[in-house]
């Protein structure tokens, strides 16, 4: 049995240290130490419980502060945790408590990954596929999330978007430049092909890419 003698609080003020018998013995989250008191006992099996639960409580906390950056994957949650040093049965705890307050969902995951890159850096279905598989997600999971891509509309809007810079080239340029582009976010040339054309008309006018490939063939 030992006494606490001291409970002082950390630079970090979400934790506290606390001594026993007059020396420091280990830190715990202040949410779990909020119940001591200077001059409770404690006992060999309670002092093992509090810091089981502060590790669980730190590993929460460590969870959740990677998570407020943006939504992650199970995969990505548990790779945190362990560079961060979690010991496995705490990792699986946390993954548990996370998946029942919503908070690690990979359904949800894929769905927000692939709306965000269709919004923001469009991607292929290929590539989509790529990403989510790298960040751990099942087959199942990741073929639900990009079921509903639209490889046409997302290359047609990446080439509007990135036509302005090349306006001034000339059809050969600017269709290279282009297919190019969209060729490094994974679009196959199926689609690539008429997208650039298509940009190409309406960027002249409506004047046909193939009269100018004619015109290079005279």
């Amino acid at each position: 049995m030992k006494k606490i003698t001291a409970i002082e609080p950390q630079k970090n003020r979400n934790r506290v240290n606390i001594h026993l018998d007059g020396e420091f013995a280990f830190g715990l989250a202040r949410f779990t130490a909020v119940w001591l008191r200077v001059g409770d006992i404690l006992s060999d099996e309670k002092i093992a419980k509090l810091q089981a639960e502060d590790a669980r409580e730190r590993a929460f906390q460590q969870a959740m502060l990677f998570l407020s950056y943006r939504v992650r994957s199970e995969k990505e949650i548990r790779q945190n945790l362990h560079k961060h040093e979690i010991p496995e049965e705490v990792v699986e705890e946390t993954l548990a408590r996370l998946r029942e307050n919503g908070l690690a969902n990979d359904n949800k995951f894929a769905r927000v990954w692939v709306e965000n890159r269709n919004t923001f850096r469009p991607r292929s279905r290929r590539v989509l596929t790529m990403e989510l598989r790298q960040k751990g997600l099942d087959d199942e999971t990741v073929q639900s999330a990009v079921a509903d891509v639209d490889e046409n509309a997302l290359a047609y809007d990446s080439a509007s978007k990135r036509a302005g810079r090349l306006k001034a080239l000339e059809w050969s340029e600017f269709r290279k430049k282009l297919s190019e582009y969209l060729a490094r976010r994974g679009f196959p040339y199926s689609v690539i092909s008429p997208v650039v054309s298509k940009v190409w008309n309406e960027l002249n006018g409506g004047t046909d890419a193939k009269y100018f490939e004619d015109e290079e063939l005279t």
